[in-house]
Formats: structure tokens, sequence, C-alpha cells
């Protein structure tokens, strides 16, 4: 199969992106200026908030004033993370125009992540489509755990394909296939693919890879081979999964927009604009960019001064 010859990078920022040391929570006013940043890079689809509770995650704590400060620009959709009935309303109070759900495609994940099981998940975010729907806002969906489990290990991908195929039949207009611990492999990630496009469109899904054991690239460029056309990324590869030991974060907006550049697929986004960005956020945090093409290109600055 052909690759796509255009592709919508999904910002996966702050939501997935931004995780400090323990005990401490990033500015509010850094969260807004990271979104303006990437915006201002072109970056058209960003995950900006998540609307969940501060109790458990305090660092989505300020998701209100996060969506409200942002100066929004036209032809850019700022959407949020929803997991229920009480953060949709929070999300739909501060004007967000788009917002997303995830289930699991592992039973044991389910149950140490929201503390439920697979069907009783997609049970609880009926009404959530329903609200969103009655709302005026588009969902987005997503499945973890797609190529693996820290606690069941593989899984099977008629399991992912039962999952995607009841969030989209739900009402999700788009479902995000994610590999959250970081341990697929090509081959996994195509048949991974060929059984979930059996049950939900090819143009209907996302790959949302980490890059825990260095194959996120790798994966994405097997997808599309797939026909797959959307790819969420977080800059610098910040992020993680704290269900999973070892887990890193999501694969680097940085390599995919240079994996996209050396395809010869034209994103409309700025490489330079993002690795910049990575490495102002990187700062902000007092860490550094793990993204291969940020370091291999602060490398070359350095070696030319």
């Amino acid at each position: 199969m052909a690759l796509p010859t255009s592709i919508k990078l999904f910002e996966m920022a702050p939501r997935d992106g931004l995780q400090n040391e323990p005990g401490t929570l990033v500015p509010t006013a850094t969260k807004i200026e990271l979104i303006e940043r990437l915006t201002n890079a072109g970056i058209r689809h960003i995950e900006a908030a998540s609307f969940v509770s501060p109790k458990w995650v305090p660092q989505m704590g300020d998701a209100t004033e996060v969506m409200r400060g942002i100066q929004r620009q036209h032809g850019v959709v700022y959407s949020a993370l929803t997991p229920n009935l009480k953060g949709l309303e929070s999300a739909l109070e501060a004007g967000v125009e788009e917002v997303a759900v995830f289930g699991a495609a592992s039973e044991a994940f389910s149950q140490k992540n929201i503390n439920c099981s697979i069907a009783e998940s997609l049970a609880r975010f009926e009404p959530v489509l329903a609200r969103a729907n009655e709302a005026g806002v588009r969902v987005r969906g997503y499945v973890s755990c797609v190529l693996g489990c820290p606690y069941e290990g593989d899984i099977a991908p008629h399991k992912v394909a039962h999952v995607a195929k009841a969030l989209y039949e739900m009402g999700c207009y788009e479902v995000s296939l994610g590999d959250t611990i970081g341990v697929g492999t090509p081959l996994a990630a195509k048949r991974m693919i060929e059984a979930t496009r059996q049950q939900v469109p090819i143009e209907k899904l996302a790959a949302h890879f980490h890059d825990t054991y260095g194959m996120a690239i790798a994966n994405l460029y097997a997808v599309l081979e797939e026909g797959v056309s959307v790819i969420d990324a977080a800059t610098a590869g910040l992020g993680g999964c704290p269900y999973a030991k070892g887990a890193s974060g999501n694969v680097a907006t940085e390599d995919v927009l240079y994996l996209l550049e050396g395809l010869g697929i034209d994103t409309g986004i700025d490489l330079q604009a993002v690795i910049d960005t990575g490495y102002w956020i990187t700062q902000q945090l007092g860490r550094k960019p793990s993204a291969k093409v940020a370091l291999a290109k602060g490398c070359a600055k350095s070696s030319k001064a």
C-alpha cells in the first residue's frame, strides 16, 4: 500500500507531554506558553488539558485555567481529556471544542488505571458521548496497551479491534491506538492495524506510540504503510506511563516530523520551531529532550560554533 500523501499530527501536550519531578507542579503560564509556541510552529491539533480529578492527577488541576488562558488561533483544535461527565461539564464550561475518552485493550490495565473492567469503562463513556453530542462537541477515543500490557504481556490484535470498534460505534470520530508502554515492534504494529481496520475505517484510526524500546519511529513507518494518516506525538518526547515501570514518553514530535519530511510528506509544521520549543520546555522542567533529531541538531550546532 502507498504511503499517505498527507498526515495529521496530533500533539499530546501538556496532557501526555508534561511530567515534572514528583511533588512539583508545572506553572499554568508555562503550559499556556508551550501550547502557544507549538501553535505558532504550525501544529493544528493539540490536546491541551485533562479534566481529571486533581486528587489523583494534581499536575492537571489547572485545566480550566489553561483552556481559558490560551490565545486561540483560527483553524487550531484545542482538545481535552474528559474521562467522565463531571470532567466533560467542566471542559464545556471552559470552552473546549473537542474532548477525548480512553479505554484499554487489557482487562488488567483497565482495572489498575480506572478501577473497572473494559466493558464497564465503555458503559461509562455512553453518557459522556451523549452529552458531548448534545453540546455539538466532537469526541476522540483512545485505546491503551494495544501492543502490550505491563500486567498481561502481549495483547491479541482482536482485543484491540473490539475496543476500537466499540468506541467508534459509540460515536468517537477517531480512535487513537496507543502502545502505552512502548514494547511494540513493526510486525506486531502491522498485525494490530490489520485486525483493527477490519472493524474501523483506516482513515478513522490514529497511531499513538511510546518509545521505551526505541521502536516508535519504526512502528510508525510500518503503520503508515498500512494507510494510517494520523499520528500522536509529544514535543521533546516527554510524558510516560505511571503504571508501567521504565516506560518512556510518547514518540517525539521532532523525530516524527523528520521522518515525514524524509518521506516527502508535507505537514505544514516548522521542524526547527518545534525543536526550539522542545529545548525550551525541557529547560523549564530541568531535564533534557529525548528527541533524537533535537539532540543531533544541537550537536551539529555546537560543532559549528
